[in-house]
């Protein structure tokens, strides 16, 4: 695909050599992802963050990355604040609002909104979530993650994987981008661990095996895990569910201990979640007592996010090539650990 002046809207847009692509220039802002160096290659761009749904992790770190590319952020959260809750269409807010920004991010509850959103945008629009649907960020920020936690075992490369993903895989759109882009790799092995009723949907299951990869679909959580690379755990996405009711029969159904994983993984299995995790004592579906595992990779993997998105941007608005030239040292204290 060509990047520059590009939409993001579903996994489906991208080849293998587009996604490594992105990694390579992720990998490039870590510099100034981690606070070493500061960059103003944006410097006068808008970004119009659109989030009509809850979001801590998707909404911050896209703004972090725009501001940490020099541009600024201006953010709408919530249909009350908008006029879309006067019955404006999204037609014609795309029209307004893509005339005062130079991207925009949205999220919106209804799977294929963003894309209805992005026909009529005049700028280029990224994915934060359509509903049930995709999160094609997240599945690239998902991949990079295990890329790295992988080179960082002495792996190379994601072809071999064996990865389990267990919880809400109906609704759990970040699964269900994250599956769509490991077709594009080779010899993948998947175990699908969830309730019966909420399984993976089953285009997305024939679309993995069609990419020659094996498939498990199971309802048990402990003796699935043997053997995996990665435990991808997702919590139930109580907002998809007709009632709350219906949804708390799946609440805290699988959890995943430092008893179980000990028990039941491998000693370097890595334990992924797109965040946030449920952590109320009826759910839990990842406990605390596994803050302390060094193959715990769930803060690495929402640092990553940063990576991935400043890398999206900087391909989007046609800068790669520009981030070093507009760069200088930081004059502040800055130590973090990014690992």
């Amino acid at each position: 695909m060509k990047f520059a002046g590009s939409h993001i809207l579903s996994i489906s847009q991208f080849e293998r050599a587009e996604i490594e692509h992105i990694f390579e220039v992720a990998d490039r802002m870590a510099p100034y992802a981690h606070r070493q160096r500061i960059t103003r290659v944006l410097d006068g761009a808008i970004l119009g963050n659109m989030f009509f749904e809850p979001s801590t992790r998707t909404r911050i770190s896209f703004g972090c990355a725009f501001n940490l590319l020099g541009g600024e952020v201006r953010e709408t959260t919530g249909f009350e604040a908008t006029s879309l809750a006067k019955g404006e269409s999204l037609y014609d807010t795309a029209r307004v609002l893509s005339g005062y920004s130079d991207v925009i991010v949205m999220r919106h509850p209804a799977g294929g909104s963003v894309a209805e959103f992005a026909a009529a945008s005049r700028v280029p629009v990224i994915n934060g979530g359509d509903g049930a649907n995709e999160h094609p960020s997240q599945a690239l920020l998902d991949l990079y993650t295990i890329r790295k936690e992988l080179q960082h075992q002495g792996r190379d490369g994601i072809d071999g994987l064996h990865i389990a993903m267990i919880g809400d895989l109906r609704y759990g759109r970040t699964v269900h981008s994250l599956s769509k882009l490991l077709c594009l790799f080779s010899n993948i092995q998947l175990t699908l661990i969830s309730p019966q009723e909420l399984r993976m949907p089953a285009e997305i299951v024939d679309a993995l095996r069609s990419a020659g990869h094996t498939v498990v679909e199971s309802d048990t959580l402990e003796q699935s895990l043997a053997h995996v690379d990665i435990a991808y755990a997702t919590r139930i996405q109580e907002e998809r569910f007709a009632t709350l009711d219906e949804a708390l029969l799946y609440r805290g159904r699988y959890r995943l201990n430092k008893k179980i994983y000990t028990q039941f993984c491998q000693p370097n299995t890595v334990i992924m979640h797109p965040l946030p995790r449920d952590s109320r004592a009826e759910a839990n579906e990842l406990d605390n007592d596994l803050n302390d595992n060094p193959n715990l990779a769930i803060f690495r993997q929402a640092d990553n996010g940063v990576l991935v998105r400043m890398a999206l941007f900087a391909l989007i608005l046609d800068v790669v090539e520009q981030v070093d030239s507009h760069a200088r040292d930081v004059n502040w204290y800055t130590e973090r650990r990014f690992e």
